[in-house]
C-alpha cells in the first residue's frame, strides 16, 4: 500500500511537468514517522493538492485516515407463531377481533400446522367472540387443508347455518380425499336444502362421478349447470368434456365444445386428451396445430398431452420433433412433465439418442415415470445389454421398476440367447 508522510511539506513536491502538485511515497521514504505510522498512527491515503497559480480555484484533498472496518453482525431473524400471539395478546388483555383471528386462521391454512389450527380454535371458543359464517368457512378450510376431515365434518354438522361455500369446501376435501362416495351422498344432502350450486361444485361431483362411473348423476349435474348459466365457463365445460370422454360418452363431448363460443388453452387441452384417450391421435395433433393457428397460449399440460399422441404415430418422430421444436421456442422444454412425454415419444420411435440425451439432462429431478420411460424404450427395441444396465442404475438411483417392465426384460434377454 502506498503512504504519505504527514511531515512533509506541500511546496516540496510540487511538479510543473503535469501542473499538479501529485506524489506518493512509500513509508520507507520517511524514516522520522515510520514507526508511528506502522505502530501509532493509523494509516493515511494519498494526498492531491492543486497549486493556486495553476488553478485559481485553490483546492487541496486533506489527509484522511482510513476508518477501521467494523465486524459485521448478523441477527438471526426471529420469526412469531400463532402461539406466541395469543399469548401476548392474553398478557395484555387486548380483545382479538373477527379481522386478526381471520389472519391467524389464514397463517395455519398456510402451514398446515394442526396443533396451532386447534390452539387458535380453542382460544376463538374461549373469547366469547360469536364468529360469524365467514370465519367459520375459513376454519372448515383451516382443517382440511391440515388433513383432518373429521374435525372439519364434526364442525360443519355443528354450524347452524351453512352457505354455498360451506358444502363446498367439505365436498372439495372428501374429492381430495379420494372419497368420491362420501362426497356424492354429501351432494345429495345439498340439494334438499336451499343451497345455490356452484362451478366448483359442479367439478368435483363430476370427477366423483368419473370415479365412481356415475353417468346419470353426471348428466342430472350437466342439467343444472345449463339451468345456473354455467355454459360459458370453461374450466366448468373442460370438466365436463373429460367426464363424457373417460365414461364413453363421445357424442356428448362433442356438443359440449360445440356450445362454446370462445376455445381458450383449457378447452382446447381438453379436446387434445379426449382424442388421445380415444386413440384419434391425428386429430388431437390437428387440434394442436389448430391451436397455433388461432394464437392460443400452450402449456405445459397441453404439450404432455400431445407428444403422447405423437409417439403412436407411425410416422418417424417426424411430428414430435416438430412439437419439441415449439416447445423449444415458448421455452416450456425444461418441464419435468413434458421432458418425460419428450423421452417416451423418442424411445417409442427408436430416436434413443434423443431420448437418452434428454434424460441426462433432467439429473436430478428424473421421477419414476421417466425411469419407466426409458426402460420402456430399451425393452421395445429388444437391446437385452442395455436394459440390464439400465436396472442397475434404476437400482442405485432407490427406483422400483414396474413388474410388468421386469417380465419383458426376461423375455428380452430370453430370446437373444
Amino acid at each position: 500500500m502506498e503512504l504519505v508522510s504527514p511531515h512533509l511539506k506541500p511546496n516540496s513536491f510540487y511538479s510543473p511537468s503535469n501542473n499538479c502538485i501529485y506524489k506518493s511515497f512509500n513509508s520507507s521514504s520517511c524514516s522520522s514517522c515510520k514507526s508511528k505510522i506502522n505502530r501509532d498512527r493509523p494509516v493515511h491515503t494519498q494526498v492531491q493538492i492543486w497549486h493556486p497559480t495553476v488553478n485559481p480555484k485553490w483546492k487541496r484533498t486533506l489527509v484522511r485516515p482510513l476508518k477501521p472496518k467494523r465486524s459485521r453482525s448478523y441477527r438471526t431473524k426471529t420469526v412469531s407463531t400463532v402461539s406466541d400471539v395469543l399469548c401476548l395478546v392474553d398478557s395484555l388483555q387486548l380483545p382479538l377481533t373477527s379481522d386478526l383471528y381471520a389472519t391467524l386462521i389464514k397463517e395455519c391454512t398456510f402451514k398446515r400446522d394442526v396443533i396451532r389450527a386447534i390452539e387458535l380454535h380453542s382460544h376463538l371458543s374461549k373469547s366469547g367472540l360469536r364468529p360469524g359464517l365467514p370465519l367459520l368457512n375459513r376454519l372448515l378450510l383451516m382443517y382440511l387443508s391440515c388433513g383432518h376431515l373429521d374435525i372439519a365434518q364434526h364442525m360443519f354438522d355443528k354450524m347452524t347455518f351453512k352457505d354455498s361455500c360451506s358444502w363446498t369446501i367439505l365436498i372439495a376435501g372428501y374429492v381430495e380425499k379420494g372419497l368420491y362416495s362420501e362426497a356424492i351422498s354429501l351432494f345429495i344432502d345439498m340439494q334438499h336444502q336451499t343451497v345455490t350450486l356452484s362451478i366448483w361444485i359442479t367439478v368435483c361431483i363430476l370427477k366423483a362421478c368419473v370415479y365412481t362411473v356415475n353417468i346419470g348423476l353426471g348428466k342430472q349435474v350437466h342439467g343444472q349447470s345449463l339451468k345456473a348459466g354455467f355454459v360459458t365457463d370453461s374450466f366448468l365445460c373442460s370438466s365436463l368434456i373429460n367426464f363424457y370422454g373417460k365414461l364413453g360418452c363421445n357424442g356428448d363431448a362433442k356438443f359440449v365444445l360445440e356450445q362454446l363460443s370462445h376455445h381458450d388453452t383449457v378447452i382446447w387441452t381438453a379436446v387434445i386428451v379426449n382424442s388421445g384417450r380415444e386413440e384419434d391421435f391425428k386429430a388431437a395433433i390437428d387440434a394442436f396445430k389448430d391451436m397455433g393457428k388461432m394464437g392460443i397460449r400452450k402449456n405445459n399440460f397441453t404439450f404432455s398431452s400431445v407428444l403422447r399422441a405423437c409417439g403412436r404415430i407411425n410416422d418417424g418422430g417426424w411430428c414430435g420433433l416438430q412439437v419439441h421444436a415449439n416447445a423449444i421456442k415458448l421455452g416450456i422444454e425444461s418441464d419435468i412433465y413434458v421432458q418425460c412425454s419428450l423421452v417416451d415419444m423418442y424411445g417409442k420411435h427408436g430416436v434413443l439418442r434423443s431420448a437418452e440425451s434428454i434424460f441426462r439432462w433432467m439429473g436430478d429431478r428424473r421421477n419414476a415415470v421417466c425411469w419407466n420411460a426409458m426402460l420402456n424404450s430399451y425393452i421395445r427395441h429388444g437391446l437385452c445389454h442395455e436394459s440390464i444396465k439400465f436396472l442397475y442404475q434404476m437400482k442405485e438411483a432407490g427406483v422400483e421398476p414396474q413388474e410388468s417392465m421386469l417380465n419383458d426384460v426376461r423375455i428380452v434377454c430370453g430370446s437373444k440367447t
